[in-house]
Parts: structure tokens; sequence; C-alpha cells
């Protein structure tokens, strides 16, 4: 079933072989996005945006919207819409300021896995202080669907958007999780249509990356 005219489907954590840690290329990327029906991928490779500034703006048949993973002390941050990369040395309240200075937005991804680097410890005082954006309430890789109902909680105590992504590796990766939502044009625009966005998400089983895709799980639709 194909998104309403004017509406997009939207992947926001994909990671590519720039990473260091996914066998995924862009092309490869671009490929499978078209036939799964995603029209817009945020490329958000760990520490590193070399690929995403490279496949920005290419015809590829989906738009690609450069991100990154950072990892800090206090955990991992998403910044979406960058122009250019961030460092991972940096302490998490600088990362925000350079996301920020680049007219981006800061996301938390996979906050509470236990078993991953997100920024769980801090993610409360982060969105207190408005440091945080938006928050991932969706990844299918967490190892306890649990881990994705306490960030669902933790944006709903802020009052900020949710966002959710495959978090690929892979390409049998892509797919298992996106946004259906309004289409947008800038970052703003993002954040707002982000209001009526719906969370497609299937969990699959938590496996070692370079072993191959995962078993499907279950679908899970939020409106």
């Amino acid at each position: 079933m194909t998104p309403a005219p004017g509406w997009v489907r939207v992947d926001c954590h994909v990671h590519t072989v720039a990473s260091g840690d996914a066998v995924l290329r862009v092309e490869q990327l671009a490929e499978r996005a078209v036939a799964l029906g995603i029209d817009v991928v945020f490329v958000t490779d760990h520490n590193e945006t070399s690929a995403a500034l490279a496949a920005y703006g290419r015809d590829l048949g989906v738009r690609i919207e450069v991100g990154e993973e950072v990892r800090t002390a206090d955990g991992e941050v998403l910044g979406l819409f960058l122009t250019e990369r961030i460092p991972y040395v940096l302490p998490i309240d600088e990362v925000v300021r350079r996301i920020r200075g680049q007219g981006g937005l800061v996301g938390l991804p996979h906050p509470y896995d236990p078993l991953r680097a997100g920024a769980g410890a801090v993610a409360d005082e982060l969105c207190a202080e408005g440091a945080v954006d938006l928050v991932e309430v969706f990844n299918p890789k967490v190892h306890d669907a649990a881990h994705n109902a306490a960030a669902e909680a933790l944006a709903a105590r802020h009052g900020l958007p949710a966002i959710a992504g495959s978090d690929a590796h892979h390409v049998a990766d892509l797919g298992a999780a996106y946004l259906e939502m309004p289409d947008f044009g800038s970052p703003a625009e993002f954040r707002a249509a982000l209001a009526d966005a719906r969370v497609v998400g299937e969990l699959r089983p938590h496996a070692p990356r370079f072993r191959g895709p995962p078993q499907a799980g279950r679908e899970v639709r939020r409106r």
C-alpha cells in the first residue's frame, strides 16, 4: 500500500560501508529502497558523513538526506540534516551545539537498549534542557521491545516528536522500520510534519553484523 499523495516513507537511520561495521553500499541502498517504496533515507553513518554527502542530490531514485550517528562518552546522538562531519571525541553538549550550528536536528537513537551505546542515562536531562529535537521510538534491532516502549515514553514525557529507522547495516535490514509522513523540504518542515507521522516497524531478532539477514518478526503500526 503506497502512502497518500503528498506523503513519503522515510527511514531515519541507515548505515553504509562508510560506518566501518556495515556492508551496505549507497547504490544497493537506493535500489532496495526503491523496491520497498521508501522515498527518503537519512544516511547516518557512525562518526562519518562522507557517503551521505557524496550521495546527497544524486538521482538515485530515492532522496538521500545527510546525517551522522555520533559517539560520545554519554552515548550516541543522531544528527540529521547535516552539512559536515562532527568528530566523535567531543562531549555530548558540544555535539548538540555543532548539530544545531549546522541547522540540523538532534535525535536520540535506541536510548534504552543496554547492549548498545544509547544515551539513556542522560536522556531525561538532555530533553529537559531542550537539547533534543527527536527521539527514535522504534528501532527493529533492540534486544527487548520494552526498550522501544521506554523511548516512546521519553518522547511523550517531554513532548518531543518520534522518529523510526531500520538501523540497516545490510541490504536485507532495509524496510524494517520507517515513517509514513507528509513530505518536507527543510528541517523545520520535517519536524512539523512528524506531528502527523505514522511509525511502521517490524521487530527482528538481534544478530551480530555480517551474518546475513535477520528473520522477520511482527509488524507494529502506530497512528
